[in-house]
């Protein structure tokens, strides 16, 4: 079982590659659909994964992966272990903003089975951003694709000037304020 490395594959040109990590795949299914209805000027590609690792023999036609989103259902302790787990699977490297957390499900507070606190720390540790949203809303799915895509335009370098890591630092200093 291999370990998620950033740079060990040249990117492509023109494109960019997203994974979606999550216990739920229908929620998975119709993010996926709504990042790919918004308007853009590059390609791209996503694939969905319930965990990490993801199967070695495939690996040699595994595009490089740009960005990973790590989805947690805020309603199943499952989901945030199954996270939990698949981080050990991930370079630290991708941690220098090409990880983000997304959590969902945050429209329905009285069926939580997860702190938010816990999400909060478990964000932190890792230095990633940490998103809150309800897929289940077509209008927040629609916004909350349009932010994944312009956060993955920025990791997959198609924003000169604009690193992945300068713009964790710069959502990082305004969420500390």
């Amino acid at each position: 079982m291999a370990v998620l490395r950033p740079f060990d594959k040249l990117p492509m040109l023109n494109s960019a590659v997203l994974l979606l990590v999550g216990s739920d795949e229908e929620i998975q299914q119709k993010l996926a659909e709504a990042i790919l209805q918004e308007k853009r000027n590059f390609n791209i590609s996503i694939h969905l994964a319930t965990s990490l690792p993801l199967p070695s023999e495939r690996d040699h036609l595994r595009p490089r992966i740009d960005m990973v989103v790590f989805m947690i259902d805020i309603k199943s302790k499952y989901s945030l272990k199954n996270v939990e787990t698949s981080l050990a699977h991930v370079d630290a490297s991708f941690f220098l903003g090409k990880v983000c957390f997304l959590v969902t499900g945050v429209g329905r507070v009285n069926a939580c089975s997860i702190e938010t606190n816990a999400i909060c720390k478990l964000a932190d540790t890792y230095c990633s951003p940490l998103l809150f949203c309800e897929l289940e809303l077509e209008g927040i799915r629609a916004a909350t694709a349009q932010r994944l895509l312009r956060m993955l335009k920025i990791c997959a370098g198609h924003i000169p000037g604009v690193s992945a890591l300068s713009f964790v630092l710069l959502m990082r200093s305004s969420n500390d304020d």
